[in-house]
């Protein structure tokens, strides 16, 4: 009976050692994860992936996602360069490429890195205008995307890229935009309509001069019309004349 109690204590001692030291001991980390390891407080090393043996109670060990994360950069209000309100929001795609730094360096660099997007936005923004942050916003993502990476770059974070998704305008602003885009439409047909009919008058002035030049030519010109004329459904009586008809009426040079 005292046997089977010493090997009962034996065993609940070994489950507890189990229980307690091992998961202190030994941490498995997945391909995309690093552990940061301190030891009484000091970096010791960064481990992973797969498995890691610790010092149970002296080794501490936090852990780091080194996959794409994402932020959404909530609606901001801000003033561009050319003094209209607009309310933007983003999003920016950023991963952590020192486990070290992303700990030692920054507190919560999730947090702060969201905090510097919110920040570098409004920034951007109020330095172009606003048909330069409708039109080109390739070029606005760039700019804020370097001065992020700038800046997080200490934290060994990597800014892979920023989008704005959305720009959004007073109604006074989206109606002024319209009456814009209307008068320039009216102005392009006016310029197109103009052009057309300075084009057409050049080729009338050419063709009066070929004309000119060749009198058989206007003959020809006038049997054309009077065929056209005359493929209508009414009827017409024609009186041709010769072309030179009217030439025996004109007064003649005195000498």
């Amino acid at each position: 009976m005292e046997s089977l109690s010493n090997s009962l204590i034996w065993i609940i001692t070994i489950v507890i050692f189990i229980s307690v030291f091992l998961p202190q001991m030994f941490k498995i980390l997945r391909e995309y994860e690093r552990g940061v390891v301190f030891r009484l407080g000091k970096y010791q090393s960064t481990k992973g992936p797969g498995l890691i043996v610790l010092v149970p109670f002296i080794d501490k060990i936090e852990r780091v996602d080194l996959r794409v994360l994402t932020i959404n950069v909530d609606k901001q209000e801000a003033i561009t360069k050319d003094n209209v309100t607009v309310n933007v929001d983003a999003i920016t795609f950023f991963r952590v490429v020192d486990a070290e730094k992303a700990v030692i360096q920054v507190e919560r660099y999730i947090a702060a890195t969201s905090m510097l997007a919110q920040t570098t936005l409004r920034s951007v923004v109020g330095q172009v205008e606003l048909d330069e942050l409708l039109a080109e916003r390739e070029k606005v993502n760039k700019r804020i995307q370097d001065i992020i990476d700038r800046q997080t770059d200490p934290w060994g974070i990597k800014v892979v890229s920023v989008e704005v998704r959305d720009v959004n305008l007073p109604e006074s602003m989206k109606r002024a935009m319209a009456r814009q885009a209307e008068s320039e439409r009216d102005r392009r047909a006016k310029v197109i309509n103009a052009q057309g009919e300075f084009e057409a008058a050049t080729k009338l002035v050419e063709a009066g001069k070929m004309i000119e030049k060749t009198p058989t030519a206007l003959q020809l010109r006038f049997l054309q019309t009077m065929n056209e004329i005359s493929e209508e459904n009414s009827t017409f009586a024609f009186l041709p004349l010769p072309m030179d008809f009217l030439e025996s009426f004109k007064p003649k040079k005195t000498e």
